[in-house]
């Protein structure tokens, strides 16, 4: 059995479906059923991936206030990590 494969950015894409559908519908194709099964799996396969991403049942502003949160937490560690390098017990001596 393969192993499945990594999802891309790639595989969220619409456009070249909904271009199959509508050169369907130019040529009369009884095509067009089969192309419109395969957007909506293509939706369905979408949805799916975004109600297991990370935050989506926080709201904006809860999303808004961990970043806020996370920032603050990166500032204070750089800070610390200016602090601790200009002790002179860390001078890496360059070779």
């Amino acid at each position: 059995m393969a192993a499945p494969e990594q999802k891309t950015q790639e595989d969220c894409s619409l456009l070249p479906l909904v271009h199959d559908i509508i050169k369907c519908m130019d040529k009369d194709s009884q095509d067009v059923h089969q192309e419109l099964n395969k957007l909506k799996t293509k939706i369905q396969e979408a949805r799916e991936q975004i109600s297991t991403m990370p935050g989506i049942s926080m709201s904006p502003e809860q999303q808004q206030q961990q970043l806020q949160n996370v920032r603050e937490q990166v500032r204070t560690k750089n800070k610390l990590l200016q602090k601790y390098r200009s002790l002179c017990m860390f001078d890496i001596p360059k070779a």
